[in-house]
This record gives structure tokens, sequence and C-alpha cells, in this order.
């Protein structure tokens, strides 16, 4: 077994789909939401009280400060599915075109990476989750099933002289710390 999809262990009896191509020239792997999910708009009250202070040329307190930059933190939606892969290889994750365009819904780190290694680890059996912030005027409902994300399998390279890092995976999601 080369690269492909699982499903968690947690989730093997709520009929989810393992993610597929929709066209034979199709290059990514479209991630279904695993469970209904809301992801609440950024526009919510602290973030536009903010803007009003910006705008005013005011101070905020670090209060307000931090209480709008809650309202732009991006959501976890669950897939249920998890990847394997070889170790020279990553999954990465990217917006569906219609994600921005029609549902207001984008990946706020660009793309998601999802090395060889998150597969099976010890925090949460390597279940991806989509990294998405809702930009529309009104929160949005995910329905369990929508495509959310689309995934692309692809080689990398390493550096010639590179030392190799010792460390192994600890955890699951954004567990590599400095």
């Amino acid at each position: 077994m080369k690269r492909g999809f699982e499903i968690v262990s947690t989730k093997l009896d709520q009929g989810l789909h393992l993610p597929q191509r929709q066209t034979k020239q199709a290059a990514g792997y479209d991630f279904e939401a695993s469970e209904d999910f809301v992801l609440p708009s950024i526009w919510k009250r602290p973030f536009l009280k903010a803007l009003r202070h910006l705008r005013k040329g005011t101070e905020l307190t670090d209060e307000k400060t931090l209480l709008a930059d809650q309202s732009l933190q991006p959501y976890l939606v669950p897939t249920g599915i998890k990847a394997y892969m070889q170790p020279d290889e990553v999954l990465m994750l990217f917006n569906r075109s219609s994600g921005p365009f029609k549902r207001r819904l984008i990946l706020p780190n660009g793309v998601g990476i999802i090395d060889a290694d998150y597969y099976n680890n010890p925090n949460n059996e390597g279940e991806i989750f989509v990294q998405l912030i809702n930009y529309g005027l009104r929160d949005y409902h995910i329905k369990k099933g929508d495509r959310i994300a689309q995934g692309i399998f692809v080689p990398y390279l390493t550096a010639d002289d590179e030392e190799q890092p010792k460390l192994d995976r600890t955890g699951g999601f954004g567990s590599t710390k400095r």
C-alpha cells in the first residue's frame, strides 16, 4: 500500500465516505465534513467594535484586542479521515474553488500540510481536520457530507547536507513546537 485513505476507528460506523476525485483528470481528492458544523462569521460584535476603534484612531484595550482576535480564529472541521503515504510524500489540503466563491469559506493557512508521520499518531489517530474561516456576513452551516477541501498527494525533496531531525511526532494537529 503506497498511499490512500482510511476512516478513523472512532467513526467507522458513521457512514463516512473516503475522499475521491470527481473527474478523470482531477488532481484533488474531495474531503467531506464528518458531522454537521456551524462556522461563525468573523463579522461579530467584538471584531466590529475593534474596527470602529481603529477607524476612529482610538486605542484598543488588551481585552478588546483579545476578544476581537478570537473572532478571527479558524475552526477545525473534522473529516473522520486519515491518510497514509510514503515517507517522502505529503498530502496538501487546498480550498475547493466553490469554498471562497460560493460559501465565503477559506483555509487561513492557504495550504494545509499533512505529513506522513501524522498517520496513526497517538493524539488523534491521524484524523484530518480542515482549518476554515467564514468571512461571509452570516454563520455558515456545513452539513455532514459537504465537501470542504481537496487533498493532493505530492512527493517532496530534502536538502543535500541536511542534518536529519531526531524528533518523532508525539501529537496531533500542530504538535511540532520549538
